[in-house]
């Protein structure tokens, strides 16, 4: 690289499964080899040989059974990347996958790797939610500092200080469930989402991978026929005076996606176009006791650090783990509910722990494709009160 050339990171492919219900059709397949089959595809998508691949830094947040023994190095021998590619597993709660392409900017903008994937992946399913903690309590020296809620129960809180009634999160997780229908009805979930075959293992071992015989072609947790008035009737889940139920938080799912991160000047040589830059990244922690609301200051600093406002940003994608969450975000923000979550969320198309975030940067970075747009802002809530986002720009062909 000449001297004064500044390094970029640039996102030259993207894409996710679809993402399966809880005991749905994902649920007779293992996460190690769903994420190699989503790792085969991106490597297949991009165009690029295999052994350029400098490492895959997968996000998964119930790493046991069929996802420990390090899932990111298992998934690579999996979908049959030479042993000479390496892998890591990174946990940062939901926002996991989101941290792993941050890690991938980050090795890429060092200039000590070319070429990384990030992704994630979480059968909640097969390794149920909080199987990693086996049952165990956090230390007392942090339960005498801070007080731990359920995230429900922290959801709930959020929706009391912003002055949001269920009214107003139901009306949300409605439009989640149109959106997200309305985009697969249009096809703007084409591009993204690539069908999972019946027999995952024999596709993985015959090295060509099919072009039918799918066990799942499209997200299974969309409700299109839901309405205000079946949400309605749904109880508060965190309490009897809570205003969250099933209908308005998100789905237990399982899937995987996956993004490969590569030196500009690497993708040039390469003749790989890149859907977008990453401008930057942040990660904040905030109070433990509303814990979820670490999404507004992450927003504002990460706008701080980049001199942009949002107003300058086309899309926004925040993650809706409760409907108060990007609720709360837009109430506090002043941004145009017009540019979030245009191809639903979570409440409509789930929320695998590992995977969400590699799932968010790919429908956020095919949509500003789709439309043209500039400036893209991925925003995720962490549990224990943390909060990452990633800041795009999208460059390349309209």
């Amino acid at each position: 690289m000449a001297a004064g050339t500044q390094r970029e990171a640039v996102v030259v492919a993207a894409l996710r499964t679809p993402l399966g219900r809880r005991r749905g059709a994902l649920s007779g397949v293992r996460p190690d080899e769903l994420l190699a089959y989503t790792l085969r595809r991106l490597v297949q998508r991009a165009g690029i040989a295999p052994d350029t691949v400098d490492d895959v830094i997968a996000g998964c947040v119930n790493a046991v059974g069929e996802q420990g023994r390090n899932i990111a190095r298992v998934a690579a021998l999996a979908a049959g990347l030479p042993v000479t590619v390496p892998g890591v597993t990174v946990n940062r709660m939901c926002g996991s996958s989101q941290q792993a392409l941050h890690f991938a900017a980050h090795a890429v903008l060092s200039g000590q790797q070319r070429m990384v994937i990030a992704a994630g992946v979480e059968s909640m399913s097969r390794v149920p939610l909080g199987a990693d903690a086996a049952g165990a309590t956090p230390p007392g020296a942090v339960t005498g500092r801070y007080a731990l809620v359920d995230q429900g129960v922290a959801a709930d809180r959020i929706a009391a200080r912003w002055h949001l009634d269920r009214a107003e999160l139901d009306a949300f997780a409605l439009a989640s469930h149109r959106n997200a229908e309305a985009a697969w009805r249009d096809g703007r979930f084409t591009d993204e989402c690539v069908p999972v075959p019946a027999d995952l293992t024999a596709a993985l071992l015959a090295g060509e991978l099919p072009d039918a015989g799918w066990l799942i072609e499209r997200d299974e947790g969309i409700r299109p026929d839901t309405s205000l008035a079946a949400l309605a009737m749904l109880e508060p889940a965190f309490g009897a005076d809570g205003v969250h139920h099933a209908g308005n938080s998100s789905q237990l799912t399982d899937g995987a996606a996956a993004v490969l991160v590569c030196d500009g000047a690497e993708a040039q040589r390469l003749g790989l176009v890149p859907l977008a830059r990453i401008v930057a990244t942040e990660v904040v922690g905030v109070d433990t006791d509303l814990m979820l609301h670490g999404v507004i200051p992450v927003t504002r600093r990460i706008l701080e650090r980049t001199g942009l406002t949002l107003a300058d940003i086309d899309l926004y994608e925040v993650n809706e783990a409760f409907a108060s969450v990007p609720l709360a975000w837009l109430r506090e923000t002043g941004a145009d509910p017009g540019r979030l979550n245009v191809n639903g969320g979570a409440i409509a198309l789930g929320h695998p722990t590992g995977c969400s975030g590699a799932r968010l940067a790919t429908t956020l970075l095919y949509e500003l494709r789709r439309r043209g747009g500039r400036y893209g802002l991925q925003v995720m809530c962490v549990g224990y009160g943390m909060a990452t986002a990633t800041l795009y720009e999208r460059i390349g062909e309209a």
